[in-house]
């Protein structure tokens, strides 16, 4: 994951270089946005079918292959920087064809944690994928940032690339996953329609759900697509620097990550709560901020804040859901990131272009206190941090 976080610091800088060299600065925010819209399109398209060959097929295979893909894709781009080739199409087509290696990636990932450990384990085995997750950010921007700015941004692909080799050899060494019981596996042959209809009855499941696609439409396009352009334009900071910040962010989700490992469950509902508030807060900070150490701190709240909130949302749902259907679930809860996404990354995208990215933040805080209030007052309600077996396999 650290040559992800790499690549994807280098990918938002270059595509700030790109937009100028083409003439398209007065689109920055839309051209920032378009190979999320690009990859999140196909990935709606295709997340029913990745996650229902996750909970089908082998998920150290299915993880494999995308792993051979991505570094395809990773030396391609490196390749056409290295000789001044690139041009927004292209980010934009990689996004796409990313977009189908992440359809069947993203549930394989999410599924394949909860079978490697015991039942009363998997929200510890949760937060400790998320923390190590959360944990390369700490390196990977940062390093990004120093090789962009000494080397150029051809390296932060090809170290990415070089990367995925390691993490196949460790896919290599993980246990096939046991048979379940004639009915568990018939259960897995199943449409993908039963994963919507498992979160649909389950009022929990269905609330984290409705509260990360909150996530996405107000916080992460944030995080993800308007940071490069806070940074560059508001902030005048240099590729160095952009590291930097996302390294506070990075600081910020591992501090988030490991408060859910000591977290009571009876916790959780005030801890999501708070996180909400923190992320707020956070976005209006960053709306006023005038210099690196004073929107560094804002980072650090805001992904500590939004760490909690997801982290906990998705152990909600893996704990629920049954053995057989997660691969399919995972698929669902997935869809509020990836088909929310491309939509909230251009509509940011266009506002930002139309109202200033200041405005945008504290616009971004007020409707995501509004909905995500709703969200708990309602479906949210149900949330006690419980689990109640009678109706979670429903």
């Amino acid at each position: 994951m650290t040559g992800t976080w790499m690549q994807g610091m280098a990918l938002g800088w270059v595509m700030t270089e790109v937009v100028v060299r083409d003439g398209l600065q007065s689109y920055e925010g839309l051209l920032q946005a378009a190979p999320h819209l690009a990859s999140g399109i196909v990935m709606l398209l295709l997340f029913r079918l990745g996650g229902a060959y996750a909970d089908r097929h082998d998920k150290r295979f299915i993880l494999q292959v995308c792993q051979v893909a991505q570094i395809g894709f990773a030396l391609a781009i490196g390749q056409l920087i290295a000789h001044g080739a690139l041009h927004t199409w292209h980010l934009i087509v990689a996004a796409a064809l990313l977009g189908i290696s992440s359809s069947f990636e993203m549930p394989a990932a999410a599924a394949i944690v909860p079978e490697l450990v015991a039942k009363e384990n998997v929200a510890k085995a949760i937060s400790v994928d998320r923390a190590v997750f959360h944990a390369t950010r700490l390196v990977g921007p940062a390093a990004a940032g120093y090789l962009v700015g000494k080397y150029g941004a051809e390296w932060a692909f090809y170290l990415n690339a070089a990367s995925f080799v390691a993490l196949m050899a460790a896919l290599a060494t993980l246990p096939r996953r046991p048979e379940g019981t004639a009915e568990e596996e018939q259960k897995r042959q199943g449409g993908a329609g039963e994963g919507f209809r498992h979160v649909s009855q389950d009022k929990p499941s269905l609330a984290m759900v409705a509260l990360l696609a909150t996530n996405t439409l107000f916080v992460f396009p944030v995080i993800i697509v308007l940071l490069p352009i806070y940074a560059r334009n508001d902030l005048h900071a240099t590729p160095e620097q952009m590291g930097l910040l996302m390294l506070c962010s990075g600081a910020g989700s591992v501090s988030g990550s490991l408060l859910i490992m000591a977290l009571r469950p009876s916790l959780r509902r005030l801890a999501i709560l708070t996180g909400m508030v923190l992320a707020c807060g956070a976005l209006v900070s960053l709306s006023q901020a005038t210099g690196l150490v004073w929107a560094g701190a804002s980072l650090v709240s805001l992904a500590v804040g939004v760490s909690t909130l997801v982290g906990l949302a998705n152990t909600i749902v893996q704990e629920r859901s049954p053995a057989e259907l997660r691969g399919r679930v995972s698929a669902v809860a997935g869809l509020s990131f990836f088909g929310f996404l491309p939509f909230a990354a251009i509509i940011m995208g266009w506002m930002t272009d139309l109202f200033k990215l200041r405005n945008v933040l504290l616009g971004s805080s007020i409707c995501y206190a509004v909905i995500g209030l709703l969200v708990m007052l309602t479906v949210g309600s149900k949330v006690t941090g419980e689990q109640e077996p009678d109706t979670a396999g429903n």
